[in-house]
């Protein structure tokens, strides 16, 4: 989805000893570390929004960077977004952001973008864990009950023209702490996401301790990719992404034949740099006989899991005339997410023909080809 972002870094950091944005983190400053995750997921635009005379400052921070640019900021934070916001393209869905939070993820973005689809703003958020206190000075007055509390995170997400028509109907003079209060404001329907820790705000000189572990432990994004494919036989039904297909034929391998779930084993064997599917499971070796492919897609997740990885999303396009996929993409999706132990909305089935052309184009048989991103251990 294409979208814009406002990375809001225009402090002064008066609670952090200084301007925390230029600050070093893991060897890099601190707002570098937000501008590369958001050019990273391919946003049409990365807006910055510094303080005033920090042009040199940022110019050196963003070395080797294409496709931000730059806003003088205001003297509060709405002020700030404001100007940010005026640069932004309104035909377009817009995530603001405090450079503060340095960990964004593609994850946090993606489930973003996702909840646009059924609200008008959204941003990540963490139930409120401790007992809350009220007090007069170092006097506790009262316990609050703290259910139904959350602590709003950042990024938080906003549909085409949502934020900026929200601030139009806020006072210049109203100073709201975040971005969501304005829309709250106007009456629209605002989403919570999945907070996550890593989120943390550095505002205070010890956060940067606790800043620099997670740095240090940063998981690195790989990428692995699979390709497969068989003939058809005789049958009546194929085997696609864990789901029993009606058709003429069958499909021929040693085990059940699952182009698509056979490629996205060797997508994720790929990323974590385990060799391929036959070295797990070789076609010589008589127990695979006819064995249903969930088992394959299985021991690859695991493999990724023994190293302390994740899979972030996986993505299967499926290439042949027929059978026809589209009335059991969902059924895939449901089952492929099922297997690798993911939320439906990271997993991706598409279908394409080959326009008669080649081996699917004649109905010899079909094709898959796979991609899967992890994330594992620095």
């Amino acid at each position: 989805m294409s979208f814009s972002a406002v990375i809001v870094a225009a402090g002064s950091g008066s609670r952090s000893g200084g301007p925390k944005q230029w600050r070093g983190l893991g060897g890099r400053p601190v707002v570098r570390w937000s501008v590369e995750a958001f050019l990273a997921v391919g946003a049409d635009q990365v807006i910055v929004v510094i303080p005033q005379g920090d042009d040199d400052r940022a110019a050196e921070a963003f070395a080797g960077l294409d496709g931000w640019s730059l806003v003088t900021g205001g003297p509060q934070r709405a002020a700030s977004v404001r100007l940010g916001l005026a640069r932004a393209d309104p035909s377009l869905p817009v995530l603001v952001h405090d450079a503060a939070r340095p960990f964004v993820t593609s994850a946090h973005i993606g489930e973003l973008l996702a909840a646009l689809e059924s609200a008008e703003a959204a941003a990540p958020a963490l139930p409120v864990a401790d007992t809350l206190k009220a007090a007069d000075g170092d006097r506790v007055t009262r316990t609050v009950d703290r259910s139904g509390l959350w602590r709003a995170q950042t990024p938080q997400a906003f549909a085409p023209g949502v934020l900026q028509a929200a601030y139009g109907s806020v006072s210049v003079e109203e100073n709201p702490t975040d971005d969501l209060a304005a829309v709250e404001a106007a009456g629209g329907r605002v989403r919570l996401t999945p907070g996550d820790p890593r989120l943390m705000k550095l505002t205070y000189p010890e956060d940067f301790a606790m800043a620099e572990i997670l740095a240090g432990s940063r998981p690195i994004v790989r990428v692995g990719t699979g390709f497969d494919v068989h003939v058809f036989g005789p049958g009546s039904s194929v085997w696609l992404c864990g789901v029993e297909v009606p058709h003429s034929h069958g499909l021929v391998g040693h085990s059940d034949a699952d182009c698509g779930l056979h490629a996205l084993t060797d997508a994720l064997l790929g990323a974590i740099g385990e060799g391929d599917i036959g070295d797990h499971f070789p076609p010589s070796d008589p127990q695979w006989k006819g064995a249903s492919s969930d088992r394959f897609l299985s021991h690859a997740a695991g493999l990724v899991a023994a190293r302390g990885g994740r899979i972030n999303n996986v993505d299967v396009t499926l290439i042949c005339e027929a059978p026809k996929v589209k009335p059991h993409r969902q059924a895939m999706r449901e089952r492929v997410a099922d297997i690798l132990g993911l939320s439906v909305d990271s997993v991706s089935i598409k279908a394409t023909t080959t326009e008669r052309l080649g081996f699917a184009g004649r109905q010899e048989g079909l094709a898959a080809q796979a991609v899967a991103t992890v994330e594992i251990p620095a």
